[in-house]
């Protein structure tokens, strides 16, 4: 499809201000062709020539910049007068993101040192917790005159549970057998039983020889115990780590049958074993597991016996036996009295707090891969975060055998290098810091949070009265913002990420590659000379070595085209290399520039105060789980409630519901009492959106099809950029919104404090009443579908623009005093009623 894009300018005394525009789409599956008019040569889509502004031109050796209209951000909320002039993210510290979990807790680093594995696992338990509870294997259980433990025993015990007793009560070489493992066994095994255990642990992992009179393999009966006979199809044992000790059985090399490695007469079948009497209870039955793998670290295992017959009212039995590959005899591992529990019983994965400092999450995840030797997909976040600025954030690790302590050493590069001290008074290497290690039972995946917590500094900040500053801040308390897509969503280099979106859906991929590769102003010598090398020169090798690994798209593309010995003709496959998140956030990005722009239309023409016929809302008498679930954009890229947002990597995408594109009621005369201007949702561009009535549907449309898009099919041949489509809220209220007035005169002091530096012990900023000038201090809490830069975008009224925001910064009076003291603020708290009234910082 090709468009052909017809347009004229009109010119005031300040040059070209707006466009006056018609377009007409030719769609004949050709080259554009040029009508009435120039053919659309801007590396911005075709319809920006909807927007009603200019095309940015590049000036002589500067960049191509783009500001927010060009994305369709241009309306407010509030009056433009109620404005508060201010600088944002002068300093890392002046934008602080924490992220808001699935129960509503806000993560926060605890603590910077090394974890430890549970020697109990008392932190698996709560953490990996089944429905079931875990008995403690130090408290006594009353048994019943059946000895048959009851629910009531079981909770009993975990109302007791102690960890300081599990530790101080752990099994030694001199006590193998301590009085408390009898007292926990009692809740589930009768007193025979349990001596039938003791015997059987106390003998050890190998069965003791008996004369057999040349009828080799027969057991000691001494213990009563009855020889286990095999079931017929009974399951294997779990197996504890490592490789497949079956192996061993034939006496092959590190075997039990005297191989090398073997000890002698090792190969003999074990037939010991424990079958407890019949528990109906499956939470009991769970507790009598826990209770086995805690006492006994992992070296006997139980399962359910499967040669005896029981019915649903008697219950069924368990067995517990040696596991398959034992330990020293009695006591911790090789009888030294270590009462860890071996790396393969703990869950499968690791959960870690992340604070980064002016990294965006990619790329830390990438850091953190290299450092634990690990593929980037075995970590994955509930969402990404901002680059500029100081965020935390909960990461998972699919461990693959790790332990915490492990991955604490390395994730902070801690070794021949870096000592453990410097990792406790030194601020993470390359702004990475990791701690508060813990395992659990599943990974995360995009989605799974509520928001994000902010606080926001604005510098040095000018308003022409308080009442006016109180104006804006409750314009947003009380009427929100305009939820557009903000300015990351786009990037901020001279090739929108927007654009290289469209070229993808429409199947452009020669070009869509160019722009990736393209030069761009001001980048980094390294990367600048790494495109040169491949724009310039044509060498391959030498682009390659130069690219840093940050540049992940350009370094897939190029890497494919050494897999094909220089073959550069499979552009469609050197895409396809690049991660499949990259590659959906180009096409994400289109469609939130379409989103912004008739968004933007619908507030000029309608207003932000109510809902108007042909307005769409959620259908919540169908739909009331999906409403709350499909504004789950993150701070820079669309998280998976979608299919088309997705991680195929993501190791628990076939757990998930399929999608289920929610149900949508478009809005008449007689339902515009029933609804507001918060529940008003519009569609982002997709197979599965309805779009809304009248105008606004239509100019949807009109600016697909002038991009040269068909806006009732999205389905492509490359299934990874067909589009479903999804909703978003027209407007976002925080869920908390606080602020305080500060003075300082240092623009190169700290107005905020990060996790790192508050466990670290360094000085937080002090309280200076002289201060020159202003800052503003917002505390804000918003929903995972929110950009905190669009809330500031609303009080400030001011573009976003990274480069605007650069400008502003080097103009600022302020920065006439760097270094010039080492204090910080006065401040002065304003409440959110406007009251005013000195605090400390």
């Amino acid at each position: 499809m090709s468009a052909n894009i017809i347009h004229e300018r009109e010119q005031d005394d300040s040059d070209i201000e707006r466009y006056s525009k018609r377009a007409r789409l030719d769609v004949d599956g050709g080259s554009p062709i040029q009508v009435d008019g120039p053919v659309w040569d801007s590396i911005l889509p075709p319809s920006h020539a909807l927007l009603g502004i200019p095309v940015p031109v590049a000036k002589e050796g500067s960049a191509l910049n783009f500001h927010e209209a060009d994305v369709g951000i241009s309306e407010y909320i509030g009056r433009g007068e109620a404005k508060v002039e201010g600088i944002i993210k002068q300093r890392f510290t002046d934008f602080l993101v924490y992220e808001v979990d699935q129960d509503g807790n806000v993560i926060h680093l605890k603590t910077l040192g090394k974890p430890e594995s549970p020697k109990k696992e008392k932190e698996v338990e709560e953490t990996v917790k089944a429905p079931e509870q875990a008995a403690s294997p130090d408290i006594a259980v009353p048994t019943t005159s059946e000895s048959q433990p009851t629910d009531q025993d079981v909770a009993k015990v975990d109302e007791q549970q102690s960890e300081e007793q599990v530790e101080k009560k752990a099994p030694t070489k001199e006590e193998p057998w301590p009085e408390h493992f009898n007292a926990s066994l009692s809740a589930f095994l009768d007193e025979e039983k349990i001596k039938q255990l003791k015997s059987i642990y106390l003998e050890g992992p190998e069965p003791p020889r008996v004369s057999d009179n040349g009828w080799g393999g027969r057991v000691a009966s001494s213990t009563g115990v009855e020889p286990a006979e095999p079931a017929e199809n009974a399951p294997e044992p779990e197996e504890k780590g490592g490789r497949d000790n079956r192996r061993g059985r034939g006496g092959k090399r590190g075997g039990r049958g005297g191989g090398r490695g073997g000890r002698a007469g090792a190969g003999r079948e074990d037939t010991r074993k424990v079958v407890s009497n019949p528990i109906a209870s499956k939470d009991t039955r769970t507790a009598f597991h826990k209770v086995i793998r805690e006492l006994f670290n992992g070296k006997l295992d139980t399962e359910t016996d499967m040669t005896a017959p029981s019915s649903a009212d008697e219950g069924s039995r368990i067995v517990v036996k040696w596991a398959r590959k034992g330990g020293g005899r009695g006591g911790g591992r090789g009888g030294r009295g270590d009462a860890r529990a071996p790396r393969g019983t703990y869950p499968p994965y690791i959960h870690f707090t992340l604070q980064k400092t002016n990294r965006d999450t990619q790329d830390a995840l990438g850091h953190i891969a290299r450092s634990l030797h690990v593929n980037t997909k075995d970590l994955s976040v509930a969402g990404t975060k901002d680059k500029r600025g100081v965020t935390v954030q909960r990461v998972s690790l699919n461990r693959n055998n790790k332990t915490v302590e492990e991955v604490w050493k390395l994730a902070n590069n801690i070794g021949q290098r870096r000592t453990i001290e410097d990792a406790m008074t030194q601020r993470g290497e390359r702004g990475i810091r990791v701690a508060d290690l813990n395992y659990r039972k599943a990974g995360l995946e995009l989605g799974m949070l509520k928001g994000n917590a902010f606080v926001i500094t604005l510098r040095n900040v000018k308003v022409s009265s308080m009442e006016v500053l109180d104006e804006a801040m409750n314009t947003i308390k009380n009427k929100g913002f305009i939820n557009y897509y903000g300015m990351q969503r786009f990037g901020t280099a001279s090739v929108p990420t927007h654009s290289i979106g469209l070229a993808l859906l429409k199947s452009e991929w020669q070009k869509a590659a160019d722009m990736i590769l393209q030069k761009r102003y001001g980048e980094h010598p390294d990367v600048e000379a790494a495109r040169d090398a491949w724009l310039v020169e044509k060498d391959l090798d030498k682009a390659l070595s130069l690219f840093p690994r940050r540049v992940v798209a350009e370094r897939c593309i190029l890497e494919s085209f050494k897999k094909q010995k220089g073959d550069t003709r499979n552009v469609m496959g050197a895409l396809s290399t690049i991660p499949r998140n990259l590659r959906l956030m180009y096409v994400h990005a289109y469609q939130s520039y379409v989103w912004n722009a008739i968004v933007s239309e619908r507030i000029r023409d309608y207003g932000s105060e109510r809902p108007v016929v042909g307005d769409l809302v959620f259908d919540t008498s169908s739909n009331k789980e999906k409403e709350e679930t499909m504004d789950v954009d993150g701070e820079e890229e669309t998280l998976a409630v979608d299919p088309e947002t997705e991680e195929s990597a993501e190791p628990s995408k076939k757990n998930r519901k399929p999608y289920v594109a929610p149900k949508i009621k478009t809005l008449t005369e007689e339902d515009l009492d029933k609804y507001t201007i918060f529940d008003v949702v519009m569609p982002l561009p997709g197979t599965d959106v309805a779009y809304p009535g009248g105008k606004l549907g239509e100019r949807y449309r009109e600016f697909l099809r002038t991009d040269g898009l068909d806006p009732d099919n999205f389905v492509r041949k490359q299934k990874d950029y067909t589009l479903n489509g999804s909703y978003r809220k027209m407007l976002h209220l925080p869920k908390e919104l606080s602020w305080s007035v500060l003075r300082y005169t240092d623009p190169d002091v700290s107005l905020a404090q990060s996790d790192e530096d508050k466990l670290l012990g360094f000085d937080p900023p002090a309280v200076v009443e002289d201060g020159k000038f202003m800052a503003l201090q917002i505390n804000l809490q918003l929903g995972t579908a929110a950009y905190a830069t669009m809330a500031l975008r609303e009080i400030t009224k001011t573009d976003t623009s990274s480069h605007v925001q650069t400008s502003l910064t080097a103009n600022a009076e302020d920065q006439k005093y760097r270094g010039a003291t080492n204090d910080t603020s006065t401040v002065v708290v304003v409440s959110e009623e406007g009251a005013t009234g000195e605090a400390a910082a």
